[in-house]
């Protein structure tokens, strides 16, 4: 009997101590996967493709990444914004893991489409604030006011998307851009304007993207926007007049109708006026 009462204790310390006996063994593979990886998966070579404008090394750089950093320590996302920030011509940025020891850094790069040029010495040019949060503690113990912002004294070029990437320099063959005030410019950031422009800088990109679209942003010398009207430089020999808020993917498709109509009829160098803002006309050509 004593025996008996000794085989039945010990099982039911087996049923007591199992569910235990489970989880400091599932916390012993959660602590030896971790030291594995902490000892195991580290960085040793950092590979980077899609670039052209900068360097490998310029790249690798503003990552931040290190040979000997842990590959599942790292945050991607923060890594990423960090590059477009320092990068400002980084379109987009992919960073994958390549076991067991490899970090992939993918860029695409913008180009410069467009240079916004500096208002005229002495034209009236509004400038902004930008908003104080209400509750902003250090703010209003502080007692400091947030910075005006100042209209750009010098041509910047923009991406596509506009976004500013550089002071634009005296030989840049990218779009003029008039009509629009460029306020505290940095590069890597969005361009901001004077919210009364808004409506010419929604139609600025617009334009711009269907231009690239078509293949026709080389056909684009200049650009000036106004509250009602676009006005283009087109193939350096047709100043063309466009609603402000025109479908410019139909408007540029009539555009170059009419171009080959004139140049059907009055040669390969015509040149002219074209006028695609009538009700009643799709275009109406003026020759010089």
């Amino acid at each position: 009997m004593p025996r008996k009462n000794h085989s039945r204790t010990r099982r039911k310390n087996r049923g007591r101590f199992g569910p235990l006996f489970k989880l400091l063994c599932a916390l012993a593979v959660v602590i030896a996967l971790t030291i594995g990886a902490t000892v195991f998966f580290q960085v040793e070579t950092i590979a980077v493709t899609g670039n052209s404008r900068y360097t490998q090394q310029e790249v690798i750089d503003a990552s931040g990444i290190q040979i000997g950093d842990n590959l599942y320590r790292m945050n991607k996302y923060q890594i990423g914004n960090q590059v477009l920030r320092q990068l400002p011509y980084v379109e987009k940025i992919l960073i994958r893991r390549s076991l067991p020891s490899t970090i992939v850094i993918t860029v695409s790069e913008w180009d410069a489409v467009a240079q916004i040029l500096p208002p005229e010495p002495g034209a009236a040019v509004t400038v902004e604030e930008p908003e104080q949060p209400a509750e902003d503690p250090e703010a209003s113990s502080s007692g400091s006011q947030p910075a005006t912002l100042q209209a750009a004294s010098e041509p910047w070029l923009i991406s596509v998307g506009g976004k500013l990437l550089e002071p634009a320099p005296a030989d840049s063959g990218a779009i003029e851009v008039t009509g629009l005030t460029a306020l505290s410019p940095k590069a890597g950031t969005m361009l901001e304007i004077p919210e009364a422009e808004q409506p010419r800088l929604d139609a600025l990109l617009d334009l711009l993207a269907t231009l690239e679209e078509m293949e026709a942003v080389d056909r684009v010398s200049s650009i000036q926007l106004s509250d009602t009207q676009v006005k283009l430089h087109y193939l350096e020999r047709f100043e063309v007049k466009m609603p402000l808020n025109a479908d410019f993917s139909y408007k540029l498709r009539v555009l170059e109708q009419a171009v080959a109509k004139a140049e059907e009829e009055f040669g390969s160098q015509a040149s002219g006026a074209m006028d695609l803002t009538q009700q009643d006309y799709a275009a109406v050509y003026s020759p010089d």
